[in-house]
């Protein structure tokens, strides 16, 4: 080999080795469709024993791949041009490694492969959100990634510009952005805030690549602020769950089931609604309930009260097997996370929260009723019953403070006590 290839290497060599980065062209295994093993040629780069792969798009056989001399064999019939592939990717990702060297920048793996990734691809706003989108829908997080499709439309909107750049989402891009959801779309604070979060979500995610610098990031202290304002929460009372009971309806009808529904919640806690008409009849053993929360994967166990287990007896005329479903919901859809079933779920929430008007009405409540008051409904119940560590068992909150925070919309004890103690004075008899 010549003097200035073997230096040029040994140079690159030292570099790699300045930011402890070590690459290598492997075979890299991943299970199949149908369980077979796919062996996909990628490139493994490792940065202080952490792994990313860049994935060239083909999948070699075993037989074919010479792993001593990291290269495919003449076997393979795209031999040549899959050894091609590898030097040119190779010979990218010691580019990125030099000049990361050069301008003393440490990068990690995954910043290394991203930024092979990004030179394919365009790094306009809108493309890394279209990417998220997916990924979520990749995930079967299909909630989320409507609602976050949503989202970008409504900013593309705004913008009137489809190659939206990040450096042009700045302090008063997002204000203006504010102003026009507000006003032009009639959103509240809270959905303004979840737009925010949307941005920057993906500002991160760009800095993180190394697609754009933090000195552009328009969040922070001095800059734009994400705050929620505090929402104001209702639940109803014992008389009027009591009126709730004690509806005449007529069985098996839209309202009554409703009625079943809302209750099964209440009765356990304010479980979500989503979770309720995912409960299965095989998540009932020896009348207790065994599930796991949506929201944060978090398990849990309650005993079922007689008033629930009532419930349950109208339902299990219903029951196929025992992996049923309770409630009749999603009997045709199946138990897979597929954008049908979030559909399915919330049509049926919103006949619920319909039903749920009418049942207020015959109830004579004067307070809008939906789903979710089942949950605030407990919590204004139980107020200073329950102790806040017992009721951060029942709600499934990952910590007490959140516990407390919520459960202050329904004490005011004491605040009404203060009240009274100020006010609370009365005009002197006349003297006689």
């Amino acid at each position: 080999m010549c003097y200035l290839c073997v230096t040029q290497i040994s140079y690159l060599s030292e570099i790699k080795q300045s930011i402890m980065a070590n690459l290598k062209a492997v075979l890299h295994p991943k299970n199949g469709r149908e369980g077979e093993k796919i062996y996909r040629l990628a490139l493994r780069v490792t940065v202080f024993r952490r792994r990313s792969y860049l994935y060239l798009g083909h999948n070699i056989h075993p037989n074919d791949w010479n792993e001593d001399a990291e290269k495919v064999r003449k076997s393979h019939p795209k031999h040549t041009q899959l050894n091609r592939l590898i030097r040119k990717k190779y010979d990218q990702i010691d580019d990125i490694i030099f000049e990361a060297s050069s301008n003393k920048k440490q990068l990690t793996a995954r910043q290394i492969v991203d930024s092979i990734r990004n030179r394919k691809k365009s790094n306009s706003f809108f493309d890394l959100a279209m990417e998220h989108v997916s990924d979520l829908e990749k995930a079967n997080k299909y909630n989320r990634a409507i609602s976050d499709n949503s989202k970008v439309k409504r900013i593309k909107e705004f913008t009137r510009n489809s190659e939206l750049s990040f450096q042009e989402i700045d302090e008063l891009m997002l204000r203006r952005l504010k102003i026009f959801l507000k006003t032009e779309k009639k959103m509240g604070e809270r959905s303004v805030m979840n737009y925010y979060v949307l941005i920057r979500l993906l500002f991160n995610d760009a800095i993180r690549r190394g697609i754009i610098d933090q000195n552009i990031y328009p969040f922070g202290r001095g800059k734009i602020l994400i705050r929620y304002p505090q929402s104001i929460k209702i639940g109803l009372n014992e008389d009027e769950i009591l009126k709730i009971e004690g509806l005449d309806l007529q069985i098996h009808t839209m309202t009554w089931h409703t009625r079943n529904v809302f209750l099964f919640s209440f009765y356990l806690a304010g479980i979500r609604i989503s979770d309720v008409l995912n409960m299965k009849w095989s998540d009932i053993i020896e009348d207790r309930l065994f599930y796991k929360m949506s929201k944060n994967n978090k398990i849990d166990s309650l005993k079922l009260p007689t008033k629930v287990l009532e419930i349950l007896e109208y339902y299990r005329t219903d029951q196929k097997s025992y992996a049923d479903f309770i409630f009749p919901e999603l009997k045709k859809i199946g138990n897979k996370e597929t954008k049908a079933k979030y559909s399915t779920i919330k049509s049926a929430i919103k006949r619920f929260n319909n039903s749920l008007a009418e049942i207020a009405n015959l109830a004579e409540i004067d307070k809008k009723i939906t789903n979710h008051i089942a949950r605030h409904s407990f919590g204004n119940i139980a107020g200073e019953k329950v102790s806040p560590q017992m009721l951060q068992k029942l709600y499934r909150h990952s910590s007490l403070s959140t516990t407390i925070g919520y459960q202050a919309n329904f004490i005011h004890k004491n605040s009404d006590a203060a009240l009274d103690a100020v006010i609370g004075f009365s005009k002197p008899p006349a003297n006689g």
